[in-house]
């Protein structure tokens, strides 16, 4: 299919920093908005879900549970389809089912139902998105990668912002079937952000009947590409980033899914209390592409784990102030610096992740982190829930949330410091666009065979083709 020629990722196509990258760009803008907005979104039913089916509210809050659980939890799987298939037919497919599951949802009548309809199919049709566009926009940015992933970023607060007062209206005049319906119409714009990622190609040069022989031995000496890479988990710097990862996210979510029935505790109004998400989002908005611009900064880039790992500390410490939160103002506080500190996190999560394992394995390493921080996305939410249906108070939801997030930064600091020390005498690689030369590629395969008989093969080719010259 189309989109094989980007997951092959040929060594002579470099990335275009531009051109129809700016399209893939303003797919991956749409995708992470859905993505990353719609668990929260979902968020502004809860009440009408509690009186419907008469349950709790930690019973309500496994909807954006399992739809941020299926997002991470699938990751292996969309590296596997990507990798067979491409990412245009996979994203178009995952399309699909997002309309689907929201649609099947609107007709629930128990909560088990939206379990299964938004949750699972809805999410794996998010996650069927989500992962190819970032994929595709490391494949088509490389210098400019750090406020491409900002820019791309910012869609998540931009579609936080309109959904949730659009659930609001949708939920006021259509009921809460009516506004899933509509926004399972909306979700079929994921098909059309699939049909722009557009697969990479190599230039077209012409060669001559040696340096033909020379391609052919190379492929033919070429191992079968792996669906999903493990070697990742031989990285340190990889998993010091999948633990801090997943430690982050049992308390990162926490905060923009209660906040808005924190405000509605203290005897706010539904509306103003939904304005608190528009405002978070708000603040969110700017700070992605800001973060990133600078992280693209030439003294930032090559500490970008640190400026990651302020920004976690700098997440944390917010929640844990805001658990002292008594009035509405004070959450309108909350939510400003929320917004800034979790839009740090959202810019540089995946560029810090880029920047660790590279363009090559890219795809089998977002999959494994993924499905590492699906177990701790499952847990999160739904134990915030079970605590403030015991102790009654926002207080501690908010308090553990801060202490989960505050020890993810420690983690990643500490132990990037502390375990990755770059080698002095190590001689660097000559990297395209992140991958190695196409000399250095056929010199590590020769070694992984070990066949003589391959190499003085090759060897008499090339011989061949400098007596011609």
């Amino acid at each position: 299919m189309g989109g094989a020629a980007v997951d092959d990722e040929p060594s002579d196509v470099k990335a275009p920093d531009g051109g129809w990258g700016w399209a893939v760009l303003a797919g991956g803008f749409v995708i992470t908005g859905f993505s990353y907005a719609f668990p929260k979104a979902v968020s502004v039913f809860f009440k009408e879900l509690i009186r419907e089916f008469g349950v709790g509210y930690s019973d309500c809050a496994w909807i954006s549970s399992i739809l941020l659980a299926m997002l991470y939890g699938t990751g292996p799987l969309c590296s596997v389809l990507v990798n067979k298939f491409g990412c245009r037919p996979v994203m178009m497919v995952g399309g699909l089912f997002a309309s689907l599951g929201m649609i099947l949802a609107s007709l629930a009548t128990s909560i088990i139902h939206i379990y299964i309809c938004t949750g699972v199919i809805t999410g794996l049709g998010l996650a069927l998105n989500f992962q190819p566009s970032l994929i595709m926009l490391n494949r088509y940015f490389s210098e400019k990668r750090p406020l491409a992933n900002g820019l791309s970023a910012a869609g998540s607060p931009v579609a936080l912002c309109c959904l949730s007062p659009l659930g609001q209206v949708l939920q006021y005049h259509y009921g809460w079937r009516g506004g899933f319906l509509i926004l399972g119409g909306l979700l079929l714009n994921c098909c059309a952000c699939g049909a722009l990622m557009r697969p990479l190609v190599g230039p077209k040069k012409p060669q001559d009947q040696e340096l033909q022989a020379v391609g052919d031995a190379e492929r033919k000496l070429k191992p079968k590409k792996k669906l999903l890479d493990f070697s990742v988990f031989k990285d340190r710097g990889f998993l010091i980033y999948a633990i801090a990862a997943s430690i982050m996210v049992l308390g990162l979510f926490v905060p923009p899914v209660f906040v808005v029935s924190y405000a509605k505790e203290m005897g706010n109004e539904d509306t103003k209390s939904a304005l608190l998400l528009t405002i978070l989002g708000f603040i969110d908005i700017f700070a992605r592409p800001t973060c990133g611009l600078i992280a693209g900064i030439k003294w930032v880039r090559p500490r970008c784990v640190y400026l990651f790992s302020f920004a976690i500390l700098f997440n944390g410490i917010t929640d844990v102030i805001s658990s002292q939160a008594t009035d509405y103002p004070g959450l309108v506080v909350f939510c400003i610096f929320f917004g800034l500190s979790y839009g740090m996190v959202g810019a540089l999560q995946f560029e810090v992740l880029m920047a660790i394992v590279g363009t090559k394995k890219f795809s089998s390493a977002l999959g494994l982190v993924l499905l590492m921080e699906a177990i701790a996305v499952l847990v999160g939410p739904p134990g915030a829930g079970r605590l403030l249906d015991t102790t009654h108070s926002y207080m501690y939801v908010f308090l553990l949330a801060g202490c989960e997030v505050i020890l993810a930064s420690i983690v990643i600091c500490i132990g990037n410091f502390l375990c990755i020390k770059k080698k002095p005498d190590e001689p660097e690689a000559h990297l395209e666009n992140g991958a190695p030369t196409e000399m250095e590629n056929l010199n590590s395969l020769l070694e992984a065979e070990g066949g003589e008989h391959e190499r003085a093969q090759l060897a008499g080719v090339r011989g061949g083709t400098a007596e011609a010259k």
